[in-house]
Parts: structure tokens; sequence; C-alpha cells
């Protein structure tokens, strides 16, 4: 099933010069995680301070969602095309992007009139499909990354509701019916990495 993840080689096909620059500075994969898990963190601390009462720190998510897409893809390029991978990165990226995850992504429960359970359901099967994903390497498959609901396609969604709640709109009803459908892509998730495991060392 197509997910925003399939447009990842054009988007790294943009960033491939830039890479090149900070790979001749000096600056290393594990920096450049570090760097988009402080600002998802420092993001979501700023929306959880403000909610419920102070809504426009939700209009910053998106930004800082696609920022990090950005860097995701900038350390990823620098460990592989520049010969900086290490097992320690490896266990940084995924443990950062799960964090980050929670934080952008947990204080949308604080805003009354979004069902704050299926914010947080929401966030535990995120961790739960990026788990499956990384524990298909366990069996001795690829990592795997399948959607629909992947990475990438989190970050649209929960973008587009957090500009949303940011600019004041009260479409509760929209917002709730999302998550509920952000649930089910994520149960298709799951079954979709461990299925394409499964399939791949049969």
């Amino acid at each position: 099933m197509p997910t925003i993840y399939d447009l990842k080689p054009r988007f790294q096909t943009l960033l491939r010069p830039l890479v090149a620059r900070l790979a001749a500075r000096g600056v290393t994969p594990n920096q450049v995680t570090l760097a988009a898990l402080m600002l998802s963190l420092a993001t979501g601390a700023l929306t959880a301070l403000g909610a419920p009462h102070w809504r426009w720190p939700f209009l910053a998510v998106p930004a800082v969602l696609f920022v990090r897409m950005a860097l995701n893809a900038i350390d990823g390029m620098l460990a592989r095309e520049h010969g900086m991978q290490t097992p320690e990165g490896a266990i940084l990226n995924e443990v950062g992007d799960v964090l980050s995850d929670a934080a952008l992504y947990l204080p949308l429960a604080l805003i009354p009139g979004v069902w704050g359970s299926l914010v947080v359901i929401a966030v535990v099967m995120a961790v739960i499909s990026e788990m499956t994903g990384v524990a298909a390497v366990q069996i001795g498959a690829q990592r795997r990354y399948d959607g629909p609901m992947g990475k990438s396609d989190r970050a649209l969604t929960f973008g587009i509701i957090g500009l949303l709640v940011g600019l004041g709109f009260k479409l509760f009803l929209l917002v709730n019916t999302a998550l509920a459908g952000v649930l089910i892509l994520l149960g298709i998730t799951i079954k979709n990495r461990a299925r394409q495991a499964l399939q791949e060392i049969a």
C-alpha cells in the first residue's frame, strides 16, 4: 500500500548537497539525531504547558514535524553514504523516533474535546508498529517500514491536527474520527510489517 515513505528517495535527492556539506564539516549522524530529539522534546513541552488555555503553540507542531523528517533523512544519509554507521547510532535513531513521537503527539490529549484515550492508544500503537519493524531484523529480515500508517504518514496526520488545533478550530468530531482512523491503520500497519517480515524469511 503506497505511503508518504515512498517519496523518501526524492526528498533525499534534494537534501544530498546539504548532507555533503555537513559531512565535510564533521557533523555526525548522532548529532543530527540528538538535535531532532531535543527539538521534539522542547516543542512537546511547550504545547503541553500551553494546553488547554493556549493553543497557538500547536502551530509549531507541523513545522517541527517537517524539520524532524528532514533531520531523520539527513542522519540516515550521513550514516550510509559517508561511512558513519555505528551500533550506537542505530539504537539512538530508533529510540529517538519513538520518544519524539510521544513528545509531539501526547500533548494533544490535554485539549478539551479531544478524546485523550485515543491519543494515548495511538502513541502506544505507533511504538508497537516501530517495534514490529525492528523485530523483523531479529528474525533475519530487513527493517520493515510498511504502511499504511508509517512514521511519515503519522507526521502528516498529526501535523494537520496540530494546525487545526493551533488555529482555534473546534472540529473535535473530525479530530476524534481521524484519531480512530489512525488506530485502525496502525493495526493494519503492525500486521503488514509482521507478515512481510515472515514472508521475507520464508
